[in-house]
């Protein structure tokens, strides 16, 4: 393998991609669930018709995953993701135009299409590949950042709306990108390194895919995915099952996101204080801790609470875990097309996960067979990943 010249860390280059982050998150993916109602009035479609796009998006952001990661990693990430901004406004500009249900469906699938240029899946493949020695630095700061993108956003979006209408609304986030993220992504991402040069006995990236390490991650990445799914859509009746106050019911899921940044900011100001492999091992058991004890604690409050926290918590932290663990453990330099090859299966854990688990639900005993489900889920994830750790580093 060709010797990588060294690397030093741009905290403003994080910076500006973590921005982009935050922008396209908020006006893309936060946004969507405050179109729904004033689209469905306007085109007169069910709520299961307009749900149908965002997972149409879904899909193909996850079959698109694989062919932008080989773009990536042969050193064409200022193309793929300046080109993922312009289209992302072409999505919401066309969508500002949509007048039949097939348009809407065409939007969103061309946004899905943009999608996978431009969010956390791509920039953790750029600043893998431009920061070899601190990708896991560079990967906190952004999912920090990218985690306020509903905080920040959907008061944004819900006024711009309010006072432009929708139509006028997705215009002027049109423009942001086309002002803002694409012209970020050109001028920052110059210079990119070149793809590394590798001996031909050196493992190709569809060897590496039948590797153990990288099955294993596969397991944890789309458990994981399929239970961080399964929850949003379920979480209100889920905690009222658990016995919390209505104020709490609402208050609780709406301070995820803040609970998550936390587990953020604790992994940016303390990692360097205990090993990144413990860390990578202990991190995942805190969502299956959170599910045992809301099926353990028989619709008693605490056990709502201590779920919430756990989490959140896990939920936060795992983003960084799941967007390292592919560059640690299995191979860094092709770390954009393997974690593409991820996109497809954790595109239909992602889209089938909720539906499972409201399947799963009965009068009798509420959601108590499908907390079990997910909890064994995430238990299997959980010891994939410590497996595939064993073998990397063993």
């Amino acid at each position: 393998m060709s010797a990588r010249p060294p690397a030093q860390y741009d905290r403003a280059l994080v910076g500006w991609l973590s921005l982009a982050q935050l922008i396209t998150w908020g006006s893309v993916f936060y946004t969507f669930a405050l179109l729904l109602a004033p689209v469905e009035r306007e085109l007169g479609m069910t709520r299961a018709q307009s749900s149908l796009a965002f997972s149409l998006a879904l899909l193909v952001e996850g079959i698109m995953a694989y062919p932008v990661g080989r773009w990536i990693d042969r050193g064409h990430e200022r193309a793929v993701m300046t080109g993922g901004s312009v289209l992302v406004a072409i999505g919401l500009a066309a969508h500002s135009q949509v007048r039949s249900v097939a348009g809407f469906y065409a939007v969103w699938m061309l946004l899905g299409a943009a999608l996978a240029a431009t969010l956390y899946s791509p920039v953790f493949a750029v600043a893998t590949r431009r920061f070899p020695n601190d990708f896991r630095r560079a990967i906190i700061t952004m999912t920090f950042l990218g985690g306020l993108a509903s905080t920040v956003f959907i008061p944004t979006s819900a006024w711009l709306i309010e006072s432009l209408g929708w139509r006028h609304a997705l215009l002027v986030l049109a423009a942001v990108h086309v002002l803002l993220c694409a012209p970020l992504h050109w001028l920052c991402l110059r210079d990119a390194p070149p793809p590394v040069v590798h001996p031909k006995e050196a493992a190709s990236p569809s060897a590496l895919l039948r590797s153990p390490p990288f099955l294993l991650i596969g397991v944890f990445s789309v458990g994981m995915m399929g239970i961080t799914a399964a929850l949003p859509p379920h979480m209100i009746s889920l905690l009222r099952e658990a016995g919390l106050a209505e104020q709490w019911v609402i208050a609780i899921p709406a301070s995820i996101g803040v609970i998550q940044v936390l587990g953020r900011l604790l992994l940016f100001f303390f990692e360097h204080r205990f090993d990144v492999h413990v860390a990578n091992r202990a991190i995942p058991w805190l969502v299956p801790m959170g599910l045992a004890a809301l099926l353990l604690g028989a619709a008693h409050p605490v056990a709502g609470l201590v779920f919430v926290v756990l989490y959140g918590l896990g939920n936060g932290m795992m983003t960084i875990v799941k967007g390292t663990a592919i560059a640690q453990y299995v191979n860094r330099d092709h770390v954009a097309s393997l974690n593409g090859a991820l996109g497809i299966p954790t595109a239909i854990s992602r889209a089938i996960a909720p539906l499972l688990l409201g399947v799963l639900w009965t009068q009798e005993t509420g959601y108590r067979w499908g907390i079990a489900v997910l909890l064994g889920v995430g238990v299997l994830s959980a010891v994939a990943l410590w497996q595939a750790q064993r073998r990397a580093l063993t």
